[in-house]
């Protein structure tokens, strides 16, 4: 089988969920699409541009179908929730369609297509059971994912998740804590434990009880843990991470914007006081951690003054990093039907102007890190340069350095050399 993913880190998660299942019926991975008997696409829809993506590889397949009768092609995730029967109205070429909360029944629904070749939908439950049991077919050899809760319960105004994911279901306790283990026995020594908003984690204890038991389980040498909720982030969990040995001194707490107008528009709960606030509160307790956010810009009713005053929080709060984003209207929120929607134009402008300012800021963050030394957990080889290995610190920066005995899984110490925007250089160092 060939699985294509597309989205964010939970789409990872569940392709990986969904290969462990057709493992179990007999399907085995490959990177060969003309050798594959079975292609699943595990789309996202949270952006225009993530669909296009996924429609233009739909419609590459559509000649390889042709050639190949027998290909079962099958598209699951949070496109497939949202579109359903228009997908195969587009592309009759698709064999089936599974929503995000019947990811489980893959393995049923391709066994049942095996026998009999007629198409199939199921999107009806979109916040479907989470399965007891689960054996992830998991990529990579040093981090994996480990969800912890599907869904979300914050309806921000632009975000469609909430509409395809369903609402906030947290996995039990034990569920995770057998997960992490078992991901420990395969080799893996970094957790990142998932959810739309894990600081609303409900399973029978807080989110941060949770990440304290996990962080005692032998064999974790890091544990991260996204995304954060600004509203949600609480005393206990900074207190955790403070405490914690393998909590890693890195908080992703997407912001989205930095003027108070705009925030409620967006229905963020929070104001920029408040969230000035967490980050004084969370550098008080943890004096090394990296903040990284997302922001969107052109968001409806946005000006030019608004943007001025994001620009104005964004160099106070001195983010490591931004994930910065152009708004994207979606069919289905409120804010598609906001008015004085921001022109193409001017979103690029404003985009141009907030990275110009967030790179100056991630480059000066990295060039006080010259001449330290950091510890690394290595990742492997780069993808340009087999001689050059990576890996990243504890909070969550990239490093280059030149490869000698290290091997994929190793924690080492570099000393940094060099810093750029997005990644720093350095040289093995031992203490």
């Amino acid at each position: 089988m060939k699985l294509l993913t597309y989205g964010c880190q939970m789409n990872v998660a569940d392709s990986e969920r969904m290969a462990g299942l057709l493992r179990q019926i007999g399907y085995t991975l490959t990177d060969d699409f003309d050798a594959a008997d079975l292609i699943l696409i595990n789309t996202c829809c949270v952006r225009a541009t993530a669909e296009d993506k996924v429609f233009g590889q739909i419609g590459r397949l559509k000649a390889l179908k042709k050639q190949k009768p027998t290909l079962i092609l099958g598209v699951a995730g949070c496109m497939a929730q949202k579109e359903g029967d228009n997908l195969i109205k587009r592309a009759p070429h698709i064999d089936f369609v599974l929503g995000t909360g019947q990811s489980s029944e893959v393995a049923r629904v391709v066994r049942s297509l095996e026998l009999e070749r007629k198409h199939f939908v199921d999107v009806s439950n979109v916040s479907g059971d989470i399965p007891s049991e689960v054996f992830p077919l998991r990529g990579g050899q040093v981090s994996t994912f480990v969800p912890i809760m599907y869904g979300c319960n914050n309806f921000c105004t632009y975000c469609i998740v909430p509409y395809v994911r369903g609402r906030e279901r947290s996995r039990k306790p034990e569920e995770i804590f057998a997960e992490v283990k078992q991901a420990v026995a395969e080799g893996f020594k970094e957790i990142t434990l998932l959810g739309q908003n894990v600081n609303s984690y409900s399973g029978g204890m807080t989110f941060a009880e949770l990440i304290g038991v996990v962080d005692k389980i032998s064999g974790v040498e890091r544990l991260r843990f996204m995304t954060s909720h600004p509203k949600d982030l609480s005393d206990e969990l900074i207190a955790a991470m403070a405490g914690g040995r393998h909590i890693c001194e890195h908080i992703h707490l997407p912001v989205q914007y930095g003027n108070d107008k705009i925030l409620k528009r967006m229905n963020r709960v929070y104001t920029v006081e408040k969230y000035l606030e967490l980050v004084k509160k969370i550098r008080a307790a943890l004096p090394h951690v990296s903040l990284t956010t997302d922001l969107i810009v052109g968001f409806p009713g946005e000006t030019d003054d608004d943007l001025r005053e994001t620009l104005d929080f964004i160099r106070e709060v001195q983010f490591d990093a931004a994930f910065t984003f152009i708004y994207s209207k979606r069919s289905g929120t409120p804010a598609a039907t906001f008015p004085a929607q921001v022109d193409d134009d001017t979103k690029h402008r404003r985009l141009d102007a907030l990275m110009k300012v967030q790179n100056e800021i991630s480059l000066a963050k990295n060039r006080a890190l010259e001449g330290t030394v950091v510890e690394v957990l290595v990742e492997g080889a780069s993808k340009t340069d087999d001689k050059i290995f990576t890996g990243r610190t504890r909070s969550n920066k990239l490093v280059l350095f030149a490869h000698g005995e290290e091997r994929a899984g190793d924690l080492i110490n570099v000393k940094i050399t060099q810093a750029q925007t997005w990644l720093l250089k350095g040289e093995v160092n031992v203490l």
